[in-house]
């Protein structure tokens, strides 16, 4: 089984590249069991998509509440 830090590396890759998918299952598999780990991928998607936005901060929603 996939711990944490584990999966916090892969989430971190993820978003550069694609997994392989032994590594996607896995990472997929932890995210369903781990509530820490589904927050915080939730957060690191928030993070990009608003870094990628220009300044306007009305087009950016922020993830659902926990």
């Amino acid at each position: 089984m996939m711990n944490c830090k584990e999966a916090i590396r892969l989430m971190s890759e993820e978003m550069d590249r694609d997994l392989a998918g032994s590594d996607r299952f896995a990472l997929r598999l932890h995210k369903l069991i781990c509530v820490g780990c589904r927050n915080y991928h939730k957060q690191l998607t928030f993070l990009r998509q608003a870094c990628q936005q220009p300044l306007a901060a009305d087009d950016i929603t922020p993830p659902p509440p926990i």
